[in-house]
């Protein structure tokens, strides 16, 4: 007898089911494992994974309200992006021409550009401006295979510009196909008109401003946000990272963190230490840290898009964190200053030529592992009996071709919660 079912997913060259290990992520020596399934299909039910087995074994089992012959196409997860500045509006294509004539990240924020520069234009914008533009950024992002985004502020810099910014994150989360995920980041720089008080504009944040996040977020029935901050020279120390961190968590806010992106000054133990769902960006990663990485469950998300954007050579010890058996996952970081990247596959692309990753351990941490990143592993990021079934079918027999092209999309067809999409 068989079962009836919504949807079957059939006749794919390959499905990549990128599988849990022991019920948690691929870490180390693991990652890159893919569970996959030649000439496979997938069973699908109220949204959610029901099996995933052949093709001739599936349509014996299972009868259908509606079926997909994807021809050969390769079927993989949906992308996970677990590190985005999404939400902003106008560009700084001006400082992309500035750091060709050789100046550095930190002389264009002396400047009075980088973020500073991003944040008088959303301080100067409608949440209506804000919604449209970032919409835009979201359905490109959606047709190149992202089916969950983590999106956070930090372009406002005083509480009502913060609460602005996620006011729009919610707007499109209500409305939008993706899954979004808030993170507050108050602390994304010092603003100008705090110039040389840092220890008072974190005062600002840990009385009024994660108070205000965590009420707003209550009064719109929706998760509390993770609280980041960007522990870097020119930003915040390690210090003033702990205040934040600790007033988000005693607010009952889960914890990300900005480290060693340009030098390693202790932001990655103080991940690790307070138990931090990840730790981005991990360039100049000190040895012992990546040591202490390795023994927690703490994700290093690796952002390979942004030395690329700003023409640097180095990028995160991807091969060194997987040795010591962290969890390795990949994003974006998408933002108007360095790396305006909508693609998580260039981001594949990226990981195994300067990460020296697979292409499978680029797809486990794409997917997977990045849904660990923003605390959903359990729910999204593989194609796994109970799970949701967001998945992506390519045009493609190979998943390979994922991270061997890049510059065009390879991605045919999106499957959100059971639904075709795109």
């Amino acid at each position: 007898m068989t079962r009836r079912i919504d949807l079957l997913v059939y006749n794919a060259g390959q499905v990549c089911t990128v599988p849990s290990v022991g019920g948690g992520p691929q870490r180390g020596q693991m990652l890159g494992t893919l569970g996959l399934v030649e000439n496979g299909a997938v069973a699908i039910e109220r949204g959610r994974i029901v099996e995933v087995s052949a093709t001739a074994e599936l349509r014996m089992r299972y009868d259908a309200a509606r079926e997909i012959n994807v021809q050969g196409g390769a079927v993989v997860p949906g992308f996970v992006d677990p590190h985005t500045h999404l939400v902003w509006v106008g560009d700084r294509a001006a400082e992309f021409e500035m750091r060709i004539a050789g100046a550095s990240y930190m002389e264009i924020m002396k400047a009075g550009g980088g973020i500073n520069r991003t944040v008088q234009q959303v301080r100067a914008a409608p949440v209506e401006q804000l919604v449209a533009e970032t919409r835009a950024r979201l359905d490109r992002m959606l047709r190149l295979g992202t089916t969950t985004v983590e999106i956070k502020t930090g372009y406002g810099l005083d509480t009502p510009n913060e609460i602005k910014q996620l006011d729009a994150i919610y707007r499109l989360a209500a409305d939008h196909p993706m899954t979004i995920v808030s993170t507050f980041m108050g602390a994304h720089a010092v603003p100008p008109e705090y110039q040389g008080r840092a220890d008072d504009y974190i005062n600002l944040i840990v009385d009024e401003m994660i108070p205000s996040v965590v009420e707003f977020a209550a009064a719109h029935d929706q998760p509390t946000p993770f609280v980041d901050v960007f522990c870097e020279p020119g930003a915040f120390d390690a210090a003033q990272s702990r205040r934040v961190l600790e007033a988000g968590r005693g607010a009952g806010m889960p914890l990300k963190i900005h480290a060693d992106e340009f030098a390693g000054i202790g932001g990655t133990r103080l991940a690790v230490e307070m138990g931090a769902v990840s730790a981005d960006h991990l360039v100049a990663t000190p040895a012992e840290d990546i040591a202490a990485l390795g023994g927690s469950g703490t994700a290093a998300v690796a952002l390979p898009a942004t030395p690329f954007g700003l023409g640097h050579t180095d990028f995160t010890p991807a091969r060194k964190i997987i040795e010591a058996g962290g969890i390795l996952a990949l994003a974006t970081d998408c933002n108007p200053g360095t790396a305006w990247c909508e693609s998580m596959p260039f981001v594949m692309a990226l990981a195994c030529r300067y990460l020296r990753l697979t292409p499978a351990e680029a797809l486990a941490a794409a997917t997977l592992n990045a849904a660990y990143a923003v605390g959903l592993g359990e729910r999204i990021g593989s194609l796994e009996p109970g799970k949701q079934a967001d998945m992506l079918v390519l045009e493609t027999p190979d998943y390979r071709h994922l991270a061997y092209r890049f510059g065009g999309n390879l991605v045919r067809s999106i499957i959100k919660a059971g639904r075709v999409v795109e």
